[in-house]
């Protein structure tokens, strides 16, 4: 079974709320990870994009927010609501998604305010730190997050953790300056240990090329260490030739989980 398959695996633990959805299942099954993505995503842009009140939304990038944009429209072509709603991409995928779906385009350019931002994330911790970046999208991602009002996150449980480094085993993106990167390795591996590599590509020769023409770093810290990850995130950032880090440390407002046995949990910033 799927769910015995990841709890030898993988750590599972609890979180603040759980939303109960018509894809509940018997507790003795188990639903797909595309499923429990599309649960989540779609819990969130219920509960964000109101009729009326959203204006503006950042649509992130991956396979979690297909679901999303998937559900925005057929709120607007099918529910025949939101007419007049924005769609602000993080990158190339999410332009092409919110082009896809006829939905309305609009840029930083002209709307630098957003009502809300839905991502997803690579991991998120117990605190709500977030990593992202495997899509390799993270400084935009970030940017925008950044000028939402309110930054959401949708995930699957495999997304959730106790503390960084249980589910995401493929360390801290980094972007960089190309002509940095072997320096700023050094540093980062001199100042927090562990072992920072540059991303390559797999259908072509030489290292990814961001939707920025940075390259990217990913750095595997060092397991079961504690680290303060507010002082990790802006002690890298200070580094010259780094454009932005993949540690989104509090910035989101609510995660949404989608779970294995069809419920939705979310886990909610006090702060």
């Amino acid at each position: 079974m799927l769910l015995s398959l990841v709890r030898r695996s993988r750590c599972l633990i609890s979180s603040i709320g759980t939303f109960s959805t018509s894809s509940t299942v018997k507790m003795s099954e188990t639903i797909s990870l595309d499923q429990a993505k599309k649960l989540a995503a779609r819990a969130a842009v219920e509960e964000w994009i109101i009729e009326g009140e959203t204006k503006i939304v950042g649509i992130g990038s991956g396979s979690t927010i297909v679901y999303a944009v998937e559900r925005l429209a057929e709120r607007v072509w099918k529910d025949g609501e939101l007419s007049d709603l924005i769609c602000v991409p993080t990158s190339f995928q999410a332009r092409s998604l919110i082009l896809d779906h006829n939905l309305n385009l609009g840029d930083l350019d002209r709307y630098p305010i957003l009502d809300v931002a839905i991502d997803g994330a690579d991991e998120v911790d117990s605190r709500m730190v977030c990593i992202k970046g495997g899509g390799g999208c993270l400084m935009q991602e970030k940017i925008v997050a950044a000028c939402a009002k309110r930054f959401v996150v949708v995930a699957d449980y495999t997304k959730k953790s106790l503390r960084l480094g249980e589910q995401w085993c493929k360390g801290v993106p980094i972007e960089v300056a190309p002509i940095a990167h072997v320096p700023i390795k050094l540093k980062i591996e001199a100042m927090f240990g562990g072992e920072a590599h540059l991303r390559m590509a797999k259908a072509k020769a030489g290292p990814i090329v961001t939707d920025n023409g940075n390259f990217l770093l990913d750095w595997k810290f060092v397991a079961k260490r504690e680290y303060d990850w507010d002082e990790v995130n802006h002690a890298i950032k200070m580094i010259p030739g780094v454009m932005e880090t993949g540690l989104f440390v509090g910035m989101a407002h609510k995660c949404y989980f989608g779970m294995a046995d069809g419920n939705v949990k979310a886990q909610v910033n006090s702060k």
